[in-house]
């Protein structure tokens, strides 16, 4: 076993660069590790204004050029972003006199974690966190069929599997046909500090600024795709609307924006719905404080961070009962199921929490105790560093060793 476990991330998207939920869980999971004793080195795509070297809170980030080059389409830029990653990122590891893990996150850096394991000889680990058999619910075109091809190729590839969810260990098992011992679960996390840090902030004067004080805020935060259900809710706004005076703030971006806000317009609620688009932090942090109701209606869902982050910042949550979701939420005890796609059964979710005070204090207070005791950085990043404690034993009687 070496002195020091020195693994090294591949990610497209690490922080300031935020696409998805894979930046901030890259950026949590590694400063976990770090503080545990691993020392981490994240490899990753640069962005205007941050360096292209820096230590952000113990871990070492290289960001690597990905955009020189000009692209026809997406799958050409990924596949040109791979080939400087691999060739940077190989140049890092001979530099720091070798690593012991490579670590790569989803199939955007599949092409680079593939080939620096084979050059360098060391065990790869991939984090699944969606495939797009899921997302697209099925495979229908050649562009999808290249990038399940390029997952299923990740996943042969790693030593290990982690997901984030049994949901999703048993969805990529049947997806890609992968024996059982080469997954593993370990749950994504949130970080409860980051909800005390605007203590000083008055919620009452910045919730203005979303709702008028009689109404009741039901948030939703996600990108505004088919996947993620915002449809769903959508159209269960005139249901809640009936029952309770509310005003339904959607936080995002996505390509179904404007024909849902063409929609509100035609059924004349353009005034209880307010579309803001992309938010900062800490905007985004206080929202889900403010917000009488979290609203999660995904269709698809590996894990589902975002409920995470409402339990995490006391807002009472209703979601769908599927995927990750139904694991992260115990009905009744830590917020509301309802059922997936159906607006009356969203609708009858949100109006149970916003007209039951009792009930919705007691969910807030169960919620909140379950991140802390269970969603929490320090554990995951202990059980992250011991599988790749395993994987380094296993890998020792090895030929390649």
């Amino acid at each position: 076993m070496p002195k020091e476990l020195k693994v090294m991330m591949l990610t497209w998207e690490f922080p300031p660069r935020i696409i998805g939920g894979i930046s901030p869980h890259v950026y949590h999971l590694s400063k976990s590790l770090a503080e545990n004793g691993v020392k981490v080195y994240v490899v990753t795509c640069d962005f205007p204004g941050a360096p292209q070297h820096e230590m952000v809170d113990g871990v070492e980030v290289f960001r690597v050029d990905s955009y020189k080059n000009p692209s026809p389409d997406f799958a050409s830029w990924v596949y040109l972003m791979n080939m400087n990653m691999q060739k940077e990122a190989a140049a890092f590891v001979k530099s720091l006199g070798g690593v012991d893990i490579f670590h790569a996150h989803d199939w955007l850096v599949a092409n680079a974690g593939i080939g620096l394991k084979h050059v360098f000889r060391k065990p790869l680990l991939a984090t699944m966190h969606s495939t797009e058999y899921g997302r697209r619910n099925g495979i229908h075109s050649d562009y999808e069929k290249m990038i399940h091809e390029t997952e299923a190729w990740l996943t042969y590839e790693a030593w290990r599997v982690i997901c984030c969810s049994n949901y999703m260990v048993s969805h990529v098992k049947w997806v890609f046909g992968l024996p059982e011992d080469k997954l593993v679960m370990i749950p994504n996390g949130v970080e409860v500090k980051e909800y005390e840090k605007h203590e000083n902030t008055d919620l009452n004067q910045f919730r203005r600024r979303f709702a008028l004080p009689e109404e009741k805020i039901v948030l939703f935060v996600g990108r505004l795709v088919y996947e993620k259900g915002i449809h769903v809710l959508v159209n269960a706004v005139p249901k809640v609307l009936e029952k309770v005076n509310a005003k339904f703030v959607i936080v995002g971006n996505g390509y179904m924006q404007q024909s849902l806000s063409e929609h509100v317009k035609s059924i004349g609620l353009s005034h209880k719905v307010l579309f803001t688009g992309f938010v900062d932090d800490a905007t985004l942090r206080n929202l889900q404080k403010c917000a009488d109701v979290s609203v999660v209606p995904s269709l698809f869902e590996p894990f589902g961070i975002v409920a995470l982050e409402a339990m995490a910042a006391k807002s009472p949550v209703v979601v769908s009962d599927t995927g990750g979701l139904s694991e992260i939420v115990e009905h009744d005890v830590t917020g509301v199921k309802v059922y997936p796609g159906n607006p009356d059964s969203l609708a009858w979710g949100i109006t149970r929490v916003l007209l039951d005070n009792d009930y919705t204090c007691r969910l807030r207070e169960n919620a909140y105790k379950r991140v802390l005791e269970r969603f929490n950085w320090k554990i995951i990043s202990q059980q992250t560093k011991n599988v790749y404690e395993t994987v380094l034993k296993e890998y020792s009687k090895t030929f390649w060793a």
